[in-house]
């Protein structure tokens, strides 16, 4: 699993940066982007967005055929 922010939630608040600075910046867009997906879970992960910005996702690995 994995987090993702959806740039069109986001409203660039910043509180995710400043409770999880190792794990989210805010961008030159002004939103969020996690920069490291082991410590933003350990501060919590998508609870710490206040507009529910920030989603857990699950990875999907593609399987070849052999």
């Amino acid at each position: 699993m994995t987090y993702r922010v959806n740039k069109e939630k986001c409203i660039g608040c910043g509180v995710c940066a400043v409770v999880c600075p190792k794990g989210v910046k805010l961008g030159e867009d002004g939103k969020a982007e996690i920069i490291n997906q082991g410590e933003f879970k350990k501060c919590g992960g998508k609870n710490i967005c206040p507009v529910e910005a920030i989603k857990k996702v699950e990875n999907k690995k593609k399987l070849g055929n052999k």
